[in-house]
């Protein structure tokens, strides 16, 4: 059975946000908590408290299993364009210059390798 945690308007471009995500996908969730909390980068945080969360919404889907025994793995995790939010900048001449403060939504899919509890 999967679980899913969703970020939302994470202040962070999806350029910054997708290199750390790649890091992780596909990988078991003990190896993956590895690769984030020693990945030198501050999407790293920000993907493993995500990763965190999607771990506690499987258990709660699962009441009496432990994660560790059912061999837990980051089956997708993709990372979407938020909102952005435009400013201007004074340019020379009398011009503006346009900044635009991007956001993402981040979606990790949590699921399990161990085949007797999905016939179960």
């Amino acid at each position: 059975m999967e679980a899913v945690a969703k970020l939302n308007n994470c202040p962070t471009s999806p350029r910054k946000m997708r290199l750390v995500v790649d890091l992780i996908r596909g990988e078991r969730v003990e190896k993956a908590l590895y690769i984030l909390k020693y990945t030198n980068k501050e999407a790293a945080q920000k993907v493993e408290k995500l990763l965190l969360s999607a771990i506690k919404n499987w258990e709660a889907k699962n009441e009496g299993q432990r994660p560790e025994d059912n061999e837990l793995f980051v089956k997708t995790v993709f990372v979407d364009g938020g909102r952005q939010l435009k400013r201007l900048r004074p340019a020379p001449q009398g011009r503006g210059f346009r900044i635009r403060k991007r956001s993402n939504h981040v979606t990790l899919v949590v699921d399990s390798k161990n085949l007797e509890t999905q016939t179960n």
